[in-house]
């Protein structure tokens, strides 16, 4: 492909702007052809900062454009689907921001769509193209990092607070997908617990525990009313400490060379057991690059070379699968959920969201379900 590759986008919000803007502005091997928003107010303001695109409410005239090649999809999660099933179809290449779809089954059908039109299907999961979690990914995957034993996120802040999902289907997909990334494996259990304070029904803030092979165990913290906000992942392994810190921008990353694990050449119990490694705290250099552009510059290259996308429709998969099982067990009142059974593997789905009044009355928190003690009345 020696001309540049037409690229239409569809949805101008939040993320629809950016891509508009990296595809336009800032990468030569493509050219914006066509944008499409419902809103006339959101489509005068992509005309003023991109005259000459030709503008339209209608998806289906920016999947049926023949100077499309690819489409960029950056609307409500509920329409990601049809969106993209009718871009596949007319034989485009499609990147679909996060989540994939709402249902296990739905990101199947796009998968093998992909496949049967020889098109690349890339998922929004920013995160996997941020150059400080390839960094970490690189370090955790050192010989000196030791055993991983569990990673801890949090992701904190006032708002913005959506209506159409709650904390843990809006936010834990990021996550999951670095934690998808750095694993390089899909969990085999869910837990999840949820709290209601500001609306009934749509949890505000929610704590996870995801289990995977190996015996690895990662939790999330996700909320969109703590006022202190924070973008951590944490690696925790035998010999190495590694953190990742979104907010930081000079030192995103650091690497605590302290760890623990057992000393397999104690001969009795009464001997020591353990092995304590001590050392420095460093920052490696990281290359200050904009995640959202590196993804665009994959995807450019995914398209002109058949290249498989890091963040692929498998990928999209696993993650729409993980995020079904802890909404799942959030409203089972934390409940563990197999990820990998039947169930959640041909019919798990995200959870609609209820209405949009306010709650009137006390907050409702739901919480896990406590066994009783030995001897403690019913």
């Amino acid at each position: 492909m020696s001309s540049p590759t037409g690229i239409g986008v569809i949805g101008l919000g939040h993320w629809g702007k950016h891509y508009a803007r990296i595809f336009d502005w800032q990468l030569p091997d493509a050219r914006l052809v066509r944008a499409c928003d419902p809103a006339p107010d959101t489509l005068d303001a992509v005309h003023e900062r991109h005259p000459g695109i030709a503008l339209t409410a209608s998806p289906g005239e920016v999947t049926s454009d023949p100077a499309v090649d690819a489409v960029v999809i950056a609307t409500p999660a509920s329409t990601h689907h049809a969106i993209a099933a009718a871009a596949l179809r007319a034989g485009k290449h499609v990147l679909v921001e996060k989540p994939l779809c709402l249902s296990v089954e739905e990101a199947c059908e796009l998968r093998d769509l992909a496949a049967a039109a020889e098109r690349t299907l890339l998922v929004g999961h920013t995160f996997v193209y941020n150059p400080a979690v390839r960094r970490m990914k690189e370090l955790l995957d050192a010989d000196d990092f030791g055993a991983l034993y569990y990673l801890a996120a949090r992701r904190t802040n006032l708002g913005p607070i959506r209506d159409d999902a709650d904390a843990l289907v809006d936010l834990a997909p990021h996550d999951v997908s670095i934690f998808d990334y750095l694993i390089g494996a899909e969990p085999v259990r869910a837990t999840a617990v949820g709290g209601c304070w500001l609306r009934e029904g749509r949890a505000d803030a929610a704590f996870m525990t995801l289990e995977y092979p190996g015996g690895i165990l990662a939790t999330i913290q996700v909320s969109w009313v703590d006022a202190h906000k924070i973008r951590e992942v944490v690696a925790i392994g035998s010999r190495r400490r590694v953190v990742f810190d979104d907010l930081d921008r000079l030192e995103p990353i650091r690497v605590v060379e302290k760890g623990i694990a057992v000393d397999r050449g104690a001969e009795s119990f009464g001997e020591f057991q353990y092995q304590v490694r001590d050392g420095d705290i460093h920052a490696p250099r990281i290359e200050p690059r904009e995640p959202l552009r590196v993804l665009c510059e994959h995807f450019l290259a995914c398209v002109r070379d058949g290249a498989r996308p890091i963040s692929d429709a498998e990928q999209g998969i696993r993650v729409v699968r993980a995020i079904a099982a802890l909404a799942r067990s959030q409203a089972l009142g934390g409940i563990p959920v197999e990820v990998a059974t039947t169930e959640m593997t041909k019919s798990a789905r995200l959870p609609a969201q209820g209405g949009t009044e306010p709650s009137s009355g006390r907050p409702r928190a739901i919480v896990a379900r406590r066994s009783r003690l030995p001897g403690e009345p019913s």
